[in-house]
């Protein structure tokens, strides 16, 4: 979130994206059977929170795509936003990418180091360039968090047409960002910085607008485009309009533990998860909800009331893109790719950014965003989070939240539909996929290949696997069993291959040791066999440090999780109904034993 905000457009952006047209290679197929390509991708959106996935939240839209097409269940991405988009920009690892770390969360041993540099970096190639180089129009609105000097912003990336906020977050409603040393949001439209934005902005009904328009713009062509709806929503702050506040008002009053387990019910019955699935243990330091004050509940419930509005409202808009698709009569030839960029966000971001008093940030923060009370919330320079007993509900029945290699931090929901989708509609399938998959299937749906050079270097191999077979249904997964992927974010470091998965976290969301879960009998991470299978962990840690040779991974020396284990309670099994003093109920004696006291 930090960079100096440039007002001043250069001719480099336009001219850097002609680079790699002689690299893609075409097949000889008329261009108007080639399918046009939107993908919608959900900020922090949880597993669990569309209806389609078993939420209570209500996303018609959503669902009807669902309906149409294919769910996936076995969905993998980074357990962070900004390098979960370079893995789908550029099929590439983000250690060789550029993301092998947040640009906000460099450690000192990272910087300067290829692969490190905190944005999208020169060594690879983009999505939207190759498929505007095979004839596509390239259309993006809405975050972008790869970088924002002009050489790194989406018009120098392959974007034909773009309005993007470069920022991690912001405010929905205007230019005001987090600190006192980045105060203003930095916006880009069609490779301009802005100045200002347009007349009764809010984000998400926004960035539909503009792709609207960009597609109606070139419609008359003839060419197949590539929609890139990057929403910023549903991440924090939860700003939204006062009529989409209050659709949900008292229903999560009844906490977080019961919203899960209706949760989780609904997704068995979908079969969306095995019966007999159990939920993740309730995070440690989350207290038991039905032991709450009546104000209390109502207080936290409210910040949940927010989450969903905001989750139905990207809905309600995403709605208005696919009518105006039905309308020209493009929908029908139209791959929809719907998923979340991350787990749920369980951690306060803002208590992060703000510091602590008499700092220069507290201060701002006490201005800018002085909105607290609650029927302020969802206004301008209100911030409202829903911390991470909802976060757990978001990434129901998984274990923790985003930032974290828990399969709540990197499993997500996903959704496809189109004309390469031959399965059976409203299916589910269970193959093992990866966010990086997501290059090498659309090249492959737009007859482009991958270029063998890249600014006159070889560039990093792609990681994905296409799912043209799997989508036509043609095989079950694009991976066998021995195929595996390997993450590493924040130090935190995971491998899965088949069903196993090998996890080590730092203290005190991890052990500092590996962890060895069979997810096909344990999705909620409950039941570690690491002592009980000393052979398999050491066949996947091989596999980790072939990962981490082949990706160049350096673990950094500084890492967010310090002073965790002391800021939070010790960490403990937890057991609801223990220690039974706190829950005990009032006794009543039997009626006909009651009597008045004697004289």
């Amino acid at each position: 979130m930090k960079s100096t905000h440039i007002l001043t457009a250069l001719s480099l952006p336009l001219c850097a994206t002609t680079g790699f047209s002689q690299a893609v290679e075409m097949k000889q197929e008329p261009k108007s059977q080639r399918p046009n390509i939107v993908i919608i991708l959900g900020d922090d959106l949880g597993y669990s929170d569309l209806g389609c996935f078993g939420g209570e939240i209500k996303t018609p839209n959503f669902d009807a795509l669902a309906k149409e097409g294919v769910r996936f269940n076995q969905f993998y991405t980074s357990a962070s936003s900004s390098p979960t988009r370079s893995m789908l920009l550029s099929g590439v690892d983000t250690h060789l990418n550029g993301m092998g770390n947040m640009s906000e969360m460099t450690a000192p041993n990272q910087m300067g180091v290829p692969g490190y540099e905190g944005y999208l970096n020169n060594r690879v190639t983009t999505l939207p360039q190759l498929l505007k180089d095979a004839g596509y129009h390239t259309y993006m609105a809405g975050k972008w968090h790869m970088g924002k000097q002009p050489d790194q912003i989406p018009a120098a990336r392959g974007f034909e047409r773009d309005f993007a906020l470069l920022d991690g977050a912001g405010s929905y409603w205007d230019m005001m960002n987090f600190s006192a040393n980045t105060p203003k949001s930095t916006f880009t439209e069609d490779g301009r910085y802005l100045k200002s934005l347009p007349k009764n902005y809010y984000a998400t009904k926004t960035y539909t607008d503009k792709m609207i328009g960009y597609i109606e713009a070139n419609r008359a062509d003839g060419k197949p485009f590539f929609a890139y709806m990057s929403h910023q929503a549903p991440h924090d702050p939860y700003h939204l309009p006062r009529e989409w506040r209050n659709r949900h008002v008292g229903e999560y009053d009844k906490g977080w533990d019961v919203v899960r387990q209706e949760r989780l019910q609904r997704q068995i019955e979908m079969g969306l998860v095995p019966k007999g699935t159990e939920l993740a243990e309730r995070m440690w330091f989350i207290p038991q909800a039905s032991l709450l004050a009546p104000a209390t509940k109502m207080i936290m419930g409210k910040k949940m009331e927010l989450y969903a509005g905001l989750v139905e409202n990207v809905d309600y808009h995403t709605g208005r893109l696919i009518d105006y698709l039905k309308k020209i009569g493009e929908y029908d030839n139209t791959i929809f790719i719907v998923f979340g960029d991350n787990g749920a966000e369980g951690t306060d971001l803002f208590a992060q950014i703000v510091g602590s008093a008499g700092t220069a940030n507290y201060l701002f923060a006490a201005i800018a965003w002085s909105q607290t009370h609650p029927n302020a919330w969802g206004d301008p320079q209100s911030y409202v989070g829903y911390g991470p007993m909802w976060a757990q509900v978001s990434m129901t029945p998984f274990s923790q939240y985003k930032g974290n290699l828990a399969e709540g931090g990197i499993h997500n929901c996903l959704i496809v539909k189109g004309p390469v989708v031959k399965r059976p509609a409203g299916s589910i399938n269970g193959g093992f996929m990866h966010v990086a998959d997501i290059m090498p299937t659309l090249l492959e749906v737009a007859g482009a290949s991958y270029p063998k050079t890249v600014n006159g270097q070889e560039p990093p191999p792609l990681i994905g696997k296409s799912w043209v077979k799997m989508l036509a249904g043609e095989e079950e997964s694009p991976r066998s069993g021995q195929d595996y992927m390997a993450w590493e974010i924040f130090g935190n470091r995971a491998v899965r291959q088949g069903d196993w998965k090998l996890i080590w976290q730092y203290k005190p969301f991890g052990t500092g040791d590996w962890q060895l879960f069979n997810l096909a009998t344990d999705l909620s991470e409950r039941h570690d066999l690491a002592t009980q299978q000393p052979e398999k962990v050491k066949s996947l840690v091989a596999l980790w440090d072939k990962y981490v040779q082949d990706n160049k991974v350096i673990l950094p020396d500084r890492v967010i999780w310090e002073q965790q284990e002391k800021r939070l309670p010790d960490r403990y099994p937890v057991v609801d109904g223990f220690p039974p003093l706190i829950s005990q109920k009032q006794f009543i004696p039997p009626a006909n034993m009651m009597a008045d006291p004697k004289p």
